[in-house]
């Protein structure tokens, strides 16, 4: 069967062959690769989409290394996420330590005391094995002045913002040819966002996983695009199969930005146990809160959830969670707790029940979708 065609102005903007991105799901604050890895990005472009690297966790010269070994296996275009938190470009890029890097206990120990100690407590409590990881003192959080650069210099195709407004970075990727992509989760914030100069605006609505707001998809993609217009708006948030992609477009998005079924395959960063939580979760098995970042984000409920409830403690600001967190996650998977241990993940992931390759999983997502719009739509619904 010749593959089908699936075509929005998305493709001629980004040159690629279908109107679908991986969303730039990066590794962990300690370096662990749970999200889009290279392998991700190649699969997901090498297919006809355009798959996205998630910057978060590295260092700026890791980032650096990783969008060049990009290129190294692909010649399709590509995407770089970064998460720019206001205050922290405000404040501008954290010093670099001439150690380049801090051993994680020690930055965990900076931490507010009652947080430190109830990690402590829980650590001898369940036996954890005691935390042996380097983090890198210039990660791309806390240098996102440089991180920016460093995708600039490698003139990376496409930039995305998966956290913060991109405007101050605009003329200077405009100027490398590159394109720019802000993530919101309300229409005002999409507005914003536009305005700022952005070439393409994804609305994620409250069912995405990792980072996402309160508005559902539904709701959100109509009026993100009367706030965004005339900047394009790409749909995330609940999209699993060809039925969401048939229904964003229906409603005026210009391509998707999928994260939850791109972390669910056989290149996705997430480990074994946590893909398996995937496939066994219903629609009903995630939960939004602000234990793993600070910021609200959504991921399948594991007993991690009810350990932090216990614990009284309010979440610390971005990204000092995320440190604890990961640490804590981090040691609970080297302890074999995995009860403790599941991904960020959207309710579409009640869709998911296997995993398979990247590239499959945009063939599938294609030909669901043109199937829809040219046969099941025309032969359901009749207009005169």
């Amino acid at each position: 069967m010749a593959r089908r065609t699936l075509r929005t102005p998305l493709c001629d903007m980004l040159g690629i062959e279908y109107p679908i991105l991986s969303a730039g799901m990066g590794p962990s604050l300690i370096g662990e690769e749970t999200g889009a890895p290279v392998g991700l990005v190649v699969a997901v472009s090498e297919a006809g989409g355009l798959g996205v690297l998630g910057g978060a966790g590295y260092s700026v010269e890791e980032l650096r290394e990783k969008i060049q070994e990009i290129r190294k296996l692909t010649d399709k275009p590509f995407g770089v996420d970064l998460l720019l938190p206001a205050q922290q470009v405000r404040q501008g890029d954290a010093p670099v330590r001439d150690a380049g890097n801090i051993p994680l206990a020690d930055a965990l120990a900076a931490l507010p005391r009652a947080h430190f100690e109830w990690m402590m407590k829980v650590k001898e409590d369940f036996g954890l094995p005691d935390i042996q990881v380097a983090i890198s003192a210039g990660s791309t959080v806390s240098r996102p002045h440089a991180a920016v650069e460093a995708c600039i210099e490698q003139q990376v195709p496409l930039f995305c913002a998966g956290l913060g407004d991109p405007g101050f970075m605009v003329e200077s990727a405009h100027a490398a040819g590159m394109k720019v992509l802000g993530i919101a989760g309300n229409s005002k914030n999409a507005g914003r966002i536009a305005r700022s100069g952005s070439d393409l605006v994804v609305a994620q609505g409250h069912e995405g996983g990792g980072h996402t707001g309160r508005v559902g998809s539904m709701a959100l993609w109509p009026q993100a695009i009367d706030a965004c217009a005339p900047t394009p708006v790409l749909a995330a948030g609940g999209i699993g199969d060809g039925r969401g992609v048939a229904a964003a477009l229906a409603m005026g998005c210009i391509g998707v930005w999928v994260g939850t079924r791109f972390l669910a395959s056989d290149e996705g960063g997430a480990l074994d146990v946590q893909k398996q939580h995937m496939v066994d979760a219903t629609d009903e098995d995630t939960r939004r809160t602000y234990i793993y970042t600070g910021k609200t984000s959504r991921t399948t409920y594991n007993r991690f959830h009810d350990l932090w409830e216990e614990s009284g403690l309010e979440a610390l600001p971005f990204p000092l969670q995320a440190l604890l967190a990961s640490a804590m996650v981090d040691m609970f998977n080297q302890a074999g707790k995995t009860e403790y241990v599941a991904p960020f993940a959207g309710q579409v992931s009640g869709l998911i029940h296997d995993i398979k390759p990247a590239g499959q999983i945009v063939a599938d997502l294609v030909e669901q979708a043109a199937d829809i719009l040219t046969r099941k739509l025309p032969e359901t619904v009749k207009v005169a």
